[in-house]
């Protein structure tokens, strides 16, 4: 299962991802972006919790944004059932990187064995300092933390983080997401707020989720803007409102079938 990210960007490192299927190692390549992105600029007027400058939201709830992480993003794609050797997580906005931590976190304590595979991509990264802030406020991946913020010291964007194969593009997905050819399993939607940042939620990169997305992949997102759902169906993803986290009252879960199905929306009854 080879999968490839990016012809027009040159060969990336090769990383010995396992092949589900086949169990056998396969190279996977993923782009090598040589222009140096910007750092983002952070805010920290509301204590703990990093604010973007440039886009003028939080990088996550206010309320415990781990707590976020795991209802929204593990529980909204079941991967306390699902998470298994050789699965594949897709992310749109790398940000903090606390989802990684929780998917770790999570693989950890359910003693799963093997390796899965982590692709995110990220236009504005943030400073390791920044990240290693913001991972202060949860001690229960402390460790986690501080092996992710030692790579990204280091200007690392491809890496083993315990069971994970990290791969970070760093770049505007809208430009790399088209060169991929991935199989992805699970989705976590995390780009800044619709109202805020509405180039990340526009169809034509919702189509290229799905195109990048297997049979019977998911996706989740803290976000249940209307013209959100309505993209997500548009490009194929047969979505449903629920109950959110904290002080939001909806998120958006969904899955998708396949090439050539069509997407719907649905509102899980409350009670």
């Amino acid at each position: 299962m080879s999968q490839n990210c990016g012809s027009r960007y040159g060969q990336g490192t090769v990383l010995p991802w396992q092949d589900r299927r086949q169990g056998a190692r396969q190279a996977q390549n993923f782009p090598v972006f040589t222009v140096e992105m910007p750092a983002e600029r952070v805010d920290w007027s509301a204590g703990s919790v990093p604010r973007s400058v440039r886009f003028g939201d939080t990088y996550y709830s206010t309320d415990n944004g781990l707590a976020e992480s795991r209802m929204v993003f593990l529980c909204g794609n079941r991967l306390g059932v699902r998470l298994q050797d050789g699965f594949h997580v897709g992310e749109l906005g790398f940000g903090t990187g606390l989802n990684l931590l929780a998917c770790l976190d999570l693989w950890n304590t359910s003693r799963c064995s093997g390796q899965f595979n982590f692709t995110s991509f990220e236009a504005y990264p943030m400073r390791w300092r920044d990240m290693q802030r913001a991972h202060a406020a949860f001690p229960e991946v402390s460790s986690l933390s501080a092996q992710l913020t030692d790579h990204i010291r280091r200007g690392e964007s491809r890496f083993r983080l315990g069971a994970a194969n990290v791969a970070i593009v760093y770049a505007d997905a809208r430009i790399a997401l088209p060169e991929c050819r991935l199989d992805i399993d699970a989705w976590f939607l995390d780009g800044f707020s619709p109202r805020c940042n509405p180039q990340m939620w526009e169809l034509a990169l919702l189509r290229e989720v799905a195109r990048n997305t297997r049979a019977g992949g998911t996706i989740a997102t803290f976000t249940a803007a209307g013209w959100v759902r309505r993209n997500l169906a548009l490009a194929g993803f047969k979505v449903v409102r629920q109950a959110g986290f904290g002080s939001k009252r909806h998120m958006v879960v969904g899955h998708y079938e396949g090439a050539g199905t069509s997407g719907s929306i649905r509102t899980e009854p409350s009670g």
